[in-house]
């Protein structure tokens, strides 16, 4: 249809209204021409970019996200100075300026109770309430110096997964997805398992202002592990086929003319849920594994809905072709009763991580698959003590900003690494710090991606992930 032509009978209005349609379209058009010219990572095709910048180390990614917090001083880095201040504050010079989400600089010191050894060949340290993943630390790269800008759990999600502290932000697998695509057409990009919903919600692995086919896609236990894929009663493949194709047929003539990228992102999630329709199914049905990976993930029940299952799904989706795999692990938010959660929180992971490494590597998977192991941010060294109905309950710790521990593995990190360092109480980093931007600029790298060439036209501005922020911390990379 030409938008110029005037019918007979139809209003000047109309007339007016379907030219300024017809002006937006070509203006939109030429300009999405003259970004794919320029611009290396323009969405151009199913595949993602058109090249990458070098060559990467890694093919895909594990975000293994432990939603609250995980007490870096309780399971990766040891504070022996901390027990001579037990019951007493730390010095002022340590907190003076500092925020905190619950407590004041004043409050008490409290030391961990937990032994830390030494493993492996690289000897790095780690805590006892760990002992499977304490067998395969000469895979790990430990970075001990991480930072966030966050102390509320929903903005710091937000910032570890979108790099930045409101909604609206593509997270980091979506830029993945953008930048990368998937080498499974039938499967998406990013897919999303949850032991438990972050306190920021789904914004944390959706596409914010990128095509909405690169959000994560989030698969549930059960019968239906993606919501309204099945086809309805009485409705057979053949014609649930011509339905998707008919309906698409539309959605491009209105893209033809309209050119409105969010219709080309509406076919192509039509055509991918068409697909999936077969494809998630035998994903997600594990009667193909046998009983000793079974064994080794500590699946006991293939129909229950745990972190050990997701981790075996996980690595199931990375051997299909998908991009970027995140399990979300709710209840590390340890605010009380620390001694008592943070051993069961440990017993639900320590064997599904571990055995997610040594699966991978078993199968030549882990050179190229990134794997990460982390919280949002970390706990202080001083002990918050609540109340629960009245009745005081068992001391934790608070939220911390200023230090805390990410693991990484395979992906062309360094294997029995660690790196950076805080002072002697676990409050600051002396040595060597690693901001969330810095840990996304190296990531990206890992993929083969410059974080500062990944970026999509925004509000007139190339946003990226990183922002304004971020280099590659070098010393990371084998």
């Amino acid at each position: 249809m030409n938008p110029f032509s005037l019918n007979p009978g139809s209003s000047r209005r109309e007339f007016l209204r379907n030219g300024t349609v017809g002006i937006g379209a070509m203006a939109l058009a030429s300009l999405n021409r003259a970004e794919s010219a320029t611009n290396p990572y323009s969405f151009g095709t199913s595949k993602g970019v058109h090249a990458l910048d070098h060559a990467p180390k890694a093919k895909q990614v594990i975000f293994l996200h432990m939603v609250g917090g995980p007490s870096q001083m309780d399971l990766f880095d040891p504070k022996p100075a901390l027990a001579q201040y037990e019951g007493s504050s730390l010095p002022s010079e340590v907190t003076k300026g500092q925020k905190f989400a619950f407590v004041g600089p004043d409050a008490k010191v409290i030391s961990s109770p937990y032994e830390f050894r030494q493993h492996g060949e690289s000897g790095m340290v780690m805590s006892d309430l760990l002992p499977r993943m304490s067998g395969v630390v000469d895979d790990l790269c430990m970075i001990r110096s991480m930072k966030t800008d966050e102390i509320n759990h929903s903005s710091g999600e937000l910032v570890l997964n979108t790099g930045h502290r409101l909604i609206g932000r593509p997270s980091f697998g979506a830029w993945a997805s953008y930048g990368l695509g998937s080498e499974n057409s039938d499967l998406p990009a990013y897919v999303v398992l949850t032991n438990g919903i972050p306190v920021a919600g789904s914004p944390v692995w959706g596409a914010g202002f990128l095509p909405a086919q690169h959000q994560g896609v989030r698969f549930r236990g059960g019968a239906k592990p993606v919501f309204y894929l099945d086809d309805p009663e009485q409705i057979d493949r053949e014609r649930r086929k011509r339905i998707v194709d008919g309906t698409n047929a539309l959605n491009q003539l209105s893209f033809d003319r309209l050119r409105d990228p969010e219709i080309s992102a509406r076919i192509k999630q039509y055509e991918l849920a068409y697909r999936m329709q077969t494809a998630v199914p035998d994903m997600v049905d594990l009667k193909d594994e046998s009983q000793s990976v079974l064994d080794l993930y500590g699946v006991k029940d293939p129909a229950e809905d745990t972190y050990a299952k997701n981790c075996l799904l996980a690595r199931r989706l990375v051997e299909s072709g998908v991009r970027f795999v995140q399990i979300f692990v709710q209840g590390w938010d340890h605010h009380a009763d620390i001694y008592k959660n943070l051993k069961g929180k440990c017993e639900e992971v320590d064997q599904g991580t571990s055995a997610l490494i040594t699966d991978l590597k078993q199968r030549g998977l882990l050179d190229e698959t990134l794997i990460v192991w982390g919280g949002e941010f970390g706990r202080t060294p001083m002990a918050q003590v609540v109340s629960a109905g009245g009745d005081p309950t068992g001391p934790g710790r608070d939220h911390h900003k200023e230090s805390f521990t990410v693991l990484m593995a395979g992906g062309g990190v360094k294997g029995g690494l660690t790196y950076g360092s805080t002072d002697d109480f676990g409050f600051g980093v002396s040595e060597n710090p690693v901001h969330v931007h810095d840990w996304h600029a190296t990531c990206l790298h890992l993929l083969g991606i410059d974080h500062e060439r990944l970026t999509y036209k925004y509000q007139g501005l190339d946003a990226r992930l990183t922002q304004v922020h971020g280099h590659v911390v070098k010393d990371l990379i084998a």
